[in-house]
């Protein structure tokens, strides 16, 4: 499988391959109204992106309209969620990828260990993840399409059968037009918010497993185009490291997109 790091001298404008870098934020539930514009303005004052590199924030809905109307026009904007329904109705709380589509939003993120555990609820399950990315692609969203194991089946070598049980129902209802459109987030749950994360030879042989199963599963066309992101813990200090992998196409950031260190992470690629 050819690798995503073709040899070649470092640029300013960053190294080109077959798969462009996404780097993705999620800002979860953080901050209020004031240091959310703080931080656009931060954002807004940094370096320019490389241009091998497409950039993502995911905020809460109430921020959406404020950074679309504001943030630096290389930065695209996303939701962290979206119905299940092609056009919700009469579905108190959700918030429908047509809408979000609607008002200028690009990307959503769909399957978060976060939705799939749920709040005092049962959680997200395999199929409702599933139903939920086919329908904003339908919606004309790009997805970011997170999976990923606990530290418990990380330990008793169970990650790929959670990985596949995960993406298992994507694969049985997306066609080659919606893969396009699809990034694969792995996010080892026990490496999400603790500090703690997948060295980069742990991370990388992951992303390849991921990879051959999309192969294997869907396409080995598919396969090579996918973008697999690294959702664990990344920041500007293991960054480089972990996006020097050939399997490694990006990172989908929590803690470290609400600060500046979001460029670390950025200008972390190959140059």
């Amino acid at each position: 499988m050819p690798s995503n790091r073709p040899d070649g001298s470092a640029s300013a404008s960053g190294v080109e391959g077959p798969r462009k870098y996404l780097i993705g934020g999620n800002w979860k539930c953080n901050g209020d109204w004031d240091a959310s514009i703080d931080r656009v303005t931060m954002f807004n004052g940094c370096g320019d992106i490389p241009a091998n590199v497409e950039v993502v924030l995911c905020v809460s809905d109430i921020y959406i309209p404020m950074l679309l109307q504001s943030i630096r026009t290389d930065i695209a904007v996303g939701g962290q969620n979206c119905g299940v329904n092609k056009s919700c109705g009469a579905c108190t709380g959700e918030t429908g990828s047509h809408q979000l589509k609607a008002i200028g939003c690009t990307w959503v993120i769909v399957g978060h260990s976060e939705r799939r555990e749920g709040f005092g609820m049962a959680g997200e399950t395999v199929g409702l993840c599933a139903e939920k990315c086919k329908v904003a692609l339908d919606n004309g969203l790009s997805v970011m399409f997170a999976i990923g194991e606990k530290k418990e089946e990380r330990e008793n070598g169970t990650t790929m059968d959670v990985c596949a049980s995960q993406l298992a129902p994507l694969a049985k209802i997306l066609d080659a037009k919606d893969w396009e459109k699809v990034a694969i987030a792995y996010e080892p749950v026990w490496a999400i918010g603790t500090g703690l994360t997948a060295t980069p030879e742990m991370a990388q042989e992951t992303h390849k497993n991921i990879r051959d199963w999309v192969s294997t599963n869907v396409s080995p066309e598919i396969a090579e185009a996918v973008r697999i992101q690294y959702g664990g813990s990344m920041k500007g200090a293991n960054a480089k490291d972990l996006l020097a992998q050939p399997d490694i196409d990006g990172g989908l950031i929590g803690g470290a997109s609400l600060k500046d260190d979001f460029f670390n992470v950025i200008n972390g690629v190959p140059r």
